[in-house]
Parts: C-alpha cells; structure tokens; sequence
C-alpha cells in the first residue's frame, strides 16, 4: 500500500467518525430543543420515604416495640400508612404489625431468643418509625436494664464503650436482611492504639442470618489482641453487600448489661447529650481514627452553664487511640452534656455506671425546628435530658399511648444549658408509651437523650437512648442532561 492511498484510507475513517459524532450531537440537540432543559445545577430533591428496614438483636427475652410518628408531625406524609411488619429475619411467621400511623405495638420475645427480628416497613409508615428493644432482668448474671434502637443497615459503623479487660463479654451482633451475600472486615482502636488483625478481615454473613462475634473471644473477634483493651472503638465495614450491627455488653456477674449505641461517622464538631445526673462513675471516651493526633477544645454543659472541666479544656489526644476522660469532678451529680470542637475528626461517647448497671451514649445531630425524635418504649421511671449548645430551644414532648396522645409538656433550655423533664405517661397506656420530642417553631437546635430507671441505690438499674431526628425524607440525586449518556 502507497503512502498517498494509506492517507486517504485513515482520512476517511477519521471523517466517518466525526460524522458519527456529529449525528449524534445533533441527536442530542434536537431532544434538549423539545423539552425544557433540566436544571443540572440543583443539588437534588426530598422525596417522602415510603420503606424502611431496621433489625432489633433479640436474643435475651427482651420486649420489642414500634412507634409510628403522628399525623401532625407527618402531615402530608402521612396520608397513607402503609404498614410495618415484624419477622425473624430468617423467615417464618410474622411476629406482629403496625398498620396506624401515630400508632405503637409491642411484644415480649421469648428467653431465650436465637435470631433477631427484621422489621419492613412500606407506604409513609415508614417515614419516622422508632423500633426498640429493651430488656429488664432484675436479678441473676444479666441483671440490669439494657435498650437499643433496632439497627438499619450500613457498610461503616461505629461504637465506642468498654474493652474486654472492663467487661466479662462484648457481642457484636450482625445481621443479613438482602438476598446477597455480605462480608465484614472488623478492626478496632484501644487506649495503646490500633488493633488490628488478619482475622477480623472478610467475616461471611449468609443472606437471611444472624452471626453473634464474641469479641476477644474469636479469631473474627479480634482474638487475644484485644484481650488488655479497657476501652474500645470497634469499626464494622462491609466489604461485600451491607449489615445491620449491635453491641451488647455485660460488665460482670450481675453487675450490669447494655447495648452500645451506633456512633455517629467522625466529626471535628460534636455533641455528646445525656450524661445522667446522680452518683456513679462517669466518663467521657474520645476516639481519634486518623493518623495525626488531635487537639480538642473540650466544654461540659450543665444546669447551670457551659465551662471547662478543671485542667482539661483542651485534650491532646493521640491519633488511633481511645482516650478517657474523668468527669466526676466537673459534674458532681448533674445531668450533663460535653462539647467538643476538634482539628482533626474524631468520635465521643459517654459510660456511665449507676446502682447495680451501666449505661453508654453518644455524640448525636441535633433536632432542628424541622426534625422531630421518635422513642417507642418508656415503661420505666422516664426522663428526657435536653441541651441547647446554640441558641435557647423550645421542645414539646407528647406521650402516645394506646388511646392516642396525652398532654403535651412544654420544655424551655436556655442556651449552653442542660435541662432534665420527667415524664408521666399518658391515661390508659398501661405499663409502655411513645414519645414525640418535637423543637417549636423558632427554637435553636436540640440534642436529646431519654433515660429510664427502676430500682433504688445499689439496686438501681437504668439505660439511656440517644434521641436523633426521625428519618421522613430521602435526598434524590439531581437529574440533568448529558452528552455522556450517549458518548463515553
């Protein structure tokens, strides 16, 4: 082949290609002139959740219940409820179902449990419903009063509490609720840093099941090298598919049982509420994940203001390390909530120990005058502790019973104040209830912790359960024209 033929050969592919682009372009063109053009810029829209999914432990006789959010709160949203369902997650018989808006359901499960329970719920039902388990024993190797927002699963979760030095057994609970498989890789930081095996990497969950991890005690649990941690943050990543992840721990021999709430993702800003007021033991745990250490501007805010624990405003903590924080001083007795503004993300957390139990929180969101919180289960001795870190708050919480709501009880927090409201549950509803805890219009933003309680001094049992906002819409990614759909 000549030179001058290989040229006219290569010009027209070269042409026939650019008159394929052309028709194309021009294909596009003729379909963006006969509709108006979408708005690429838009960051997306809310549109009303209408399924949701969440798995609640089982395992130890413990009562499950479910609030459904009211119609006022709802409003358009909740035109048509749908229905929530309860199910073994690996199949069977439903256990139960909510099918009103506003409304609540509970069961006791039977002791002992050996799966957990998946519920679904589908229409606007879905949008802001609470599930929770709770369990009460008052005596034996488990005594204590443990509660837990039933999980909704994740690809990257977080807890933060105590170690297996500081108690007799940690659990970490996984469950499958999709017809594909997951596999989870499990790593975990101490107060001597990271804790990191080969074992805890590609753990299998089968679709449909429920596999319980003894950390410490298991080659996918860490092993012997957590065996000397005192304080923990376990990270839980799915690698393949998703899981939904809960904590249980159990101090000592009838010294107490809880389940560690999910902590939020790290942040350099942080609110952690609902440190209870009495005696005990009271400790701020702080996690640094990174790689560079962290310096933390650390404020208490109680009763009577925001201030700085006495030698401790400012904490270095060490990167990929749990650091405690004693606040027995700083607190004396009060219900409390900590502040902590830090240069690098971190997470924070609270243990609390209280009569014969032991309770865990965490840094919340706030509820926003736009949010609302949901609680299901209140059967107990009920408190809501409120803090305003910006800003005086208005907050109404309304009790639901089985008759519908009862009175509604107005709570007023002055900024950087921390305000505790005792709840009384409304006629007719028996031995368990729902809260709506709602900001008034104007109100500064709002993190809010309920807690309940049974028994006196060393008999004492309690838990506490972050209150964070309801989920009632999902964000949309935005839609817009592109020439890349047609050409790669």
């Amino acid at each position: 082949m000549n030179l001058d033929r290989l040229v006219r050969l290569l010009g027209l592919r070269y042409a026939t290609a650019a008159l394929v682009l052309l028709a194309v372009a021009a294909l596009y063109g003729a379909a963006s002139l006969s509709r108006p053009a979408a708005k690429t810029t838009s960051p997306g829209v809310d549109d009303t959740v209408t399924s949701a999914v969440a798995v609640c432990p089982g395992g130890e006789g413990a009562r499950l219940t479910l609030q459904g959010a009211s119609q006022e709160l709802l409003g358009a949203k909740g035109d048509k409820p749908g229905q929530a369902t309860v199910t073994p997650t690996r199949g069977g018989t439903p256990t139960g179902a909510l099918t009103t808006t506003g409304g609540g359901w509970f069961k006791e499960l039977p002791d002992p449990g050996d799966d957990s329970f998946t519920v679904r719920a589908a229409g606007t039902l879905a949008a802001g419903l609470e599930a929770e388990q709770t369990t009460h024993w008052p005596r034996g190797k488990d005594r204590g009063l443990a509660g837990v927002r039933c999980a909704r699963p994740g690809t990257d979760l977080w807890f933060l509490g105590p170690g297996p030095d500081a108690a007799e057994s940690i659990e970490l609970h996984l469950a499958n609720v999709d017809a594909q498989a997951a596999a989870v890789d499990v790593t975990a930081l101490s107060g001597d840093g990271p804790l990191d095996t080969p074992d805890g990497r590609g753990t299998p969950v089968a679709p449909y099941s429920t596999k319980v991890i003894p950390i410490g005690e298991s080659a996918e649990g860490l092993g012997e090298v957590v065996k000397t941690a005192a304080d923990l943050a376990l990270r839980v990543r799915a690698t393949t598919g998703r899981v939904a992840a809960s904590l249980r721990v159990r101090i000592d021999d009838g010294d107490g049982i809880e389940w560690l709430p999910l902590s939020p993702q790290p942040a350099t800003s942080l609110i952690v509420p609902g440190i209870p007021g009495g005696e005990g033991r009271r400790r701020l745990l702080v996690a640094v994940p990174g790689q560079e250490n962290a310096g933390i501007k650390v404020q208490v805010l109680t009763q009577n203001g925001a201030f700085a624990p006495q030698g401790q405003d400012t904490l270095d903590a060490p990167a990929s390390t749990v650091t405690p924080i004693d606040l027995d001083r700083a607190l004396t007795g009060k219900p409390a909530a900590v502040r902590l503004v830090s240069n690098r993300p971190i997470l924070a957390g609270f243990a609390a120990e209280k009569g014969a139990d032991v309770a865990y929180g965490t840094a919340t969101p706030p509820l926003t005058a736009n949010d609302f919180g949901v609680v299901s289960d209140n059967r107990f001795d009920t408190t809501v502790t409120l803090t305003a870190p910006r800003g005086a708050a208005s907050v109404r919480i309304t009790p639901v019973g089985p008759q519908g709501p009862g009175t509604p009880q107005d709570v007023q927090i002055p900024s950087d104040r921390t305000v505790e409201a005792r709840i009384s549950p409304p006629a007719g509803a028996g031995d368990n209830f729902g809260l709506l805890i709602a900001p008034r219009p104007g109100s500064g933003p709002v993190h809010a912790t309920r807690t309940q309680s049974t028994g006196k001094d060393d008999k004492a049992l309690f838990t506490t359960l972050p209150v964070t906002p309801a989920i009632t819409t999902i964000r949309l990614p935005a839609v817009g024209d592109s020439k890349g759909a047609l050409i790669p």
